[in-house]
């Protein structure tokens, strides 16, 4: 069955050249023009993927963007963000939201699809990963995509729940930021050591008492208490 895309963007050109690419590609796709129009469809079908746009005529792609990760049903759906601006702190935000790759306009249709399968192939990882793990009374589901911890559910974005995944599977040992880089982000996306730490630092105030579990190893990265 072809993963099944939603593309949010209220420039109707942009919207259907990049509807045509992916389906050309052999995706199942789905538009909407507006924030508000997208979260109707968000709520009536759960994508594989969403491509938004930051700039949207009635509420910007960040809030679409906020309002997914609060949601349980999509909190992990990976999202791509498509926009004009091209500085530094837009991306940043982005990325603190939960976006899994940011695009900027005006971006080559080719290499939307093949960031479009790269983050869908890390969602299908080739190695053996356990169902479950469970450390110090913290507990993830990997099938099922949950956290919890001493018995209460933890929400985390898609982002959160591969960082935590790789630490806990290897307790006590140091992963660097480039290793976590390449295995939660992939090779060739354009994010740096801040973001890492960003996401970190929302993992461990998520996880509240457990967060004191990751180890920050200073100057090299993070390890989960063994």
């Amino acid at each position: 069955m072809s993963s099944h895309i939603l593309v949010v963007d209220d420039e109707p050109d942009i919207l259907e050249l990049t509807r045509f690419a992916l389906s050309q590609d052999g995706f199942d796709v789905e538009t909407a023009a507006t924030g508000d129009e997208a979260l109707e469809q968000l709520r009536r079908r759960r994508p594989d993927l969403v491509v938004l746009d930051l700039m949207l005529p009635d509420r910007p792609g960040t809030e679409v963007c906020r309002t997914m990760r609060g949601l349980p049903e999509l909190s992990d759906v990976p999202v791509i963000m498509l926009t004009a601006r091209s500085d530094e702190v837009d991306r940043i935000v982005g990325f603190e939201l939960g976006a899994d790759d940011y695009v900027t306009k005006p971006f080559s249709p080719r290499e939307l699809c093949l960031r479009v399968k790269a983050i869908l192939r890390r969602g299908r990882p080739s190695e053996v990963v356990p169902a479950q793990l469970a450390l110090h009374d913290l507990v993830l589901d990997i099938e099922r995509h949950q956290c919890a911890y001493k018995g209460e559910d933890v929400a985390l974005t898609a982002k959160e729940f591969l960082l935590l995944t790789a630490l806990m599977r290897r307790p006590g040992r140091v992963l660097t930021r480039e290793r976590l880089l390449e295995e939660v982000w992939g090779e060739g996306i354009a994010v740096t050591h801040r973001t890492v730490d960003t996401h970190m630092k929302r993992l461990r105030e998520k996880l509240g008492s457990a967060g004191d579990l990751i180890d920050t190893v200073r100057g090299v990265g993070y390890r989960f208490k063994e």
